[in-house]
């Protein structure tokens, strides 16, 4: 296992890299000058601009930009943002929320989408299972802007069980709602995926072997249809979590949630490269870091994965 782990992390190395240097091509060496859109219509002097050129090192060359921003990036420092705060700071005031977020709205997923899709396709063609993906198929089709209205509508203002916005320091009982919303969108994904799983799992044969010896039904359902059912949902969950992370930005304008999505989207608009850089890298880590902790959560779930050579 520790040697699995070594090569998996190896591995990750040129992944991040690329990934690295892809996304600070892309700010960076767009057409315009990042400096002098700070100003909008104003002119400032061509002392300041130089001095502001110096600061962040858009007067060097760009790969030479990519090696300082990579250095940085290994020691820790995300750099500054053109407001002058560190984006360490903003990282640490905008992604505990995020995460909660994402965590929660992962929780939901697990809960109902798992739930749904055992129930759907242990009873395959009965009415439960017909209306399970009628409903994925209406939330597949709809916006996720259009449910976050009306959740708002009809969950904070008609019914008043939830804020209708999130609150300073964005408690938790005022992302519940927003979490649910998020959710919605990756519901239908789970939900199928977990009956078609499900489905192709209660035909193996191992399942039947164990239905001849005599175990009864709520022994087989767990611990062998449900558990082998569950590699390619933990995988999608896994993908879906980083997903979430960096996708809530409509979900996080809805409910007005300080956390990553909005400020990435505000740093876009006012053009502050360094903190779209930095956000984004730091979002690849944890894609890497999730993929390394599923790939070693498969051995948990399949022995087979854990004794294969």
């Amino acid at each position: 296992m520790a040697g699995y782990i070594v090569r998996r992390v190896l591995q990750a190395i040129p992944v991040l890299l690329g990934t690295t240097f892809l996304i600070y091509f892309m700010v960076f060496a767009m057409p315009g000058d990042p400096v002098v859109a700070l100003f909008g219509e104003k002119t400032p002097p061509p002392a300041v601009l130089e001095q502001l050129r110096e600061r962040y090192n858009l007067d060097k060359p760009f790969i030479v930009q990519y090696f300082i921003f990579l250095g940085n990036i290994f020691r820790g420092d995300l750099g500054v943002s053109f407001s002058g705060q560190p984006v360490t700071e903003i990282l640490a005031q905008t992604f505990p929320v995020t995460l909660r977020l994402a965590a929660m709205s992962v929780f939901f997923l697990m809960i109902a989408g798992i739930t749904v899709g055992l129930v759907s396709g242990l009873r395959k063609g009965g009415i439960f299972d017909a209306s399970s993906l009628v409903v994925a198929l209406i939330l597949i089709s709809v916006p996720i802007f259009v449910v976050g209205f009306v959740a708002q509508f009809i969950f904070g203002i008609q019914l008043g069980w939830f804020r209708t916005t999130v609150g300073t320091g964005a408690p938790t009982q005022d992302l519940i709602l927003p979490a649910i919303v998020l959710a919605t969108g990756s519901f239908a994904q789970i939900m199928r995926l977990t009956r078609a799983s499900v489905i192709e799992t209660e035909g193996q044969d191992f399942v039947r072997t164990a239905a001849s010896k005599g175990l009864s039904r709520t022994r087989i359902v767990p611990v062998h249809i449900l558990r082998n059912s569950l590699i390619p949902v933990v995988t999608y969950l896994a993908v879906d979590f980083g997903v979430l992370m960096v996708g809530a930005v409509v979900t996080e304008g809805i409910f007005n949630v300080p956390g990553v999505g909005r400020t990435v989207y505000q740093a876009i608009i006012r053009g502050e490269n360094p903190t779209v850089v930095a956000f984004v890298t730091v979002m690849v880590l944890i894609y890497l870091i999730v993929n390394l902790l599923i790939d070693l959560l498969y051995a948990v779930l399949d022995p087979r994965i854990r004794y294969a050579k």
